[in-house]
């Protein structure tokens, strides 16, 4: 780790640049909302839970970019360059592994010289969150030895203040999310929330929306508009920013011919 989503979505209008989330449960075989699979990042506020989340960043990915411009035709994002990844086998090196093209945002990971690539991006930059919503539309190809997360993480860098990870899985698997209890560092790391494992109910070979709402008192995470979780145990309280992060998995080794994609189709986020 260290490196989202409600039950089927019903969605009015509210008022200019509001959309009301309601929580009624589909049936099992219910097709996901519509809305799940929309090509344009959704625009406006947005009320669920009870509470009115302000958008704050959209991100449709409507600037092409190719290899190496991605940092200058998108100079609002943050991007970790030059370092290890969170395992230690692959180097973050977006001039290498970005690129925009058809809306939408290419992870390209493979090796170089023999080392694996990796690239976080933080969309918003380094923006301070105290609460926050995150929607991400995105798929993956099935790669070995690589895995996508989408992250809250301390801006004081402190991991002992939290960690929100959702969705995080290897390429091409089904994702799970996790919530570090703020506090529990020891040295076995940190006290991940849920306490039993859950796992999206699809892997992500086709395009999907994963949504983080870290509210006040919980955490939840939705997956093409399903709650798959929620924790009460594990809420940040320190302000996070959000990450995108693609490296090579922490619970393997990545084969050295290994290589794969992430697209991703927008990004919002809301305070």
């Amino acid at each position: 780790m260290k490196t989202s989503i409600v039950a089927a979505l019903t969605v009015a209008v509210l008022a200019a640049g509001t959309v009301a989330d309601t929580t009624a449960p589909a049936p099992a075989s219910a097709a996901p909302p519509a809305n799940a699979y929309t090509t344009t990042a959704p625009k406006g506020n947005v009320v669920s839970n009870g509470r009115t989340w302000k958008q704050t960043y959209r991100q449709d990915f409507d600037t092409a970019a190719p290899t190496g411009t991605v940092a200058k035709r998108y100079p609002g994002m943050g991007l970790y360059d030059g370092f290890a990844d969170t395992s230690g086998q692959g180097r973050y090196t977006p001039s290498k592994v970005l690129s925009v093209s058809n809306s939408t945002l290419d992870f390209y990971l493979k090796s170089d010289a023999g080392r694996p690539m990796a690239a976080a991006v933080m969309p918003d930059g380094y923006k301070p969150h105290t609460t926050g919503r995150v929607s991400i539309r995105y798929k993956t190809t099935n790669t070995p030895g690589y895995k996508f997360v989408v992250m809250l993480w301390p801006n004081s860098d402190n991991w002992n203040e939290g960690e929100i990870d959702w969705p995080e899985a290897t390429l091409g698997a089904k994702p799970r999310p996790a919530s570090a209890v703020p506090g529990s560092m020891s040295a076995r790391g940190m006290v991940f929330q849920p306490e039993r494992e859950t796992f999206a109910p699809t892997d992500t070979a086709l395009y999907h929306v994963a949504t983080t709402e870290w509210d006040r008192t919980a955490v939840r995470f939705y997956w093409d508009g399903k709650l798959v979780a929620s924790t009460t145990k594990a809420v940040p309280t320190k302000p996070m920013r959000v990450t995108l992060q693609a490296e090579t998995d922490t619970g393997s080794r990545t084969p050295a011919k290994a290589s794969g994609h992430v697209k991703v189709d927008w990004v919002t986020i809301y305070d």
